[in-house]
């Protein structure tokens, strides 16, 4: 009788690994073009003036 840990290092991965990582890869890519996007909106759009922030009372 072998042991169960023998027999799981022999056994192939399955091949949806490469599916999962492609599938990864693409929301990676899609969150830093998402990112780059906001980054840009920041930075093009005028900073608020602080004296005419609101501010809120302390309770």
């Amino acid at each position: 009788m072998s042991a169960p840990d023998a027999q799981a290092a022999k056994t192939p991965a399955p091949k949806g690994g490469d599916e999962r990582e492609a599938r990864l890869a693409a929301a990676l890519r899609e969150n830093l073009r998402r990112r780059k996007a906001q980054a840009r909106a920041r930075a093009d759009s005028p900073a608020p003036d602080p004296s005419q922030a609101e501010t809120k009372p302390q309770t």
